[in-house]
């Protein structure tokens, strides 16, 4: 009989890359940064259930680009996607990847799209945290000031958009967080526990370590 579960794992699997102080993420700085900070001093191995559900994601995002691509929506058109970007700072960098450029063709208006998929869109209010701190940052570096969190149900392709408008506090705010990141990690400063007694904590591969507060 085919293991097709272990066919996948095998599929999926790849090397790990080490992360490297200098070069950082948008999509990770809004999350707690002594997690951030343990992740690049203690890497941990992505588990074969993480794997598929970051698959998935990419899964998701094709789906939405071909959507976004085909002549059977001639009111926009996808520009670019999965467009690398990054920002050089002094003494560190940040990189990361815009999903999609829409042109809304009516408005002659370009608008930044930041692709997620999730359980259900019913239970969303409003978009996370997290996915507007790494759309802002996009929008800061590309200049285009709309744009837009894209949530796709996984199981029913059920969508709900959130539009985001460019804020430049909240971008410098975001840079200024990297910077005061970076110093901390070159120099070996254990962060406060930005999310201790939330349900953050309870999914955290570091729990046991920053409840000691071990270095």
């Amino acid at each position: 009989m085919i293991d097709f579960d272990a066919m996948v794992d095998n599929f999926l699997e790849r090397e790990q890359w080490q992360k490297k102080a200098g070069r950082y993420y948008p999509s990770e700085i809004g999350t707690c940064i002594r997690k951030l900070w343990y992740s690049y001093k203690h890497p941990v191995t992505i588990s074969g259930e993480a794997r598929k559900i970051f698959h998935m994601g990419d899964m998701i995002h094709r789906f939405a680009a071909d959507v976004m691509r085909s002549d059977k929506n001639p009111d926009i058109e996808l520009l670019e996607e999965e467009l690398s970007i990054k920002l050089n700072m002094e003494n560190f960098i940040i990189s990361g990847r815009i999903d999609d450029i829409l042109l809304v063709k009516q408005k002659n208006e370009k608008v930044l799209v930041e692709v997620k998929s999730c359980k259900s869109v019913d239970a969303l209010k409003k978009p996370g945290d997290q996915h507007v701190i790494q759309l802002q940052f996009y929008m800061h570096v590309s200049k285009i000031n709309k744009g837009i969190v894209l949530y796709l149900e996984k199981n029913t392709l059920k969508s709900r958009v959130f539009e985001v408008e460019y804020s430049e506090q909240i971008a410098e705010d975001l840079i200024k967080r990297f910077s005061i990141f970076h110093k901390l990690l070159i120099s070996n400063t254990l962060p406060k526990p930005e999310a201790r007694g939330t349900w953050i904590c309870d999914y955290c591969d570091y729990k046991n370590k920053c409840d000691n507060d071990e270095d």
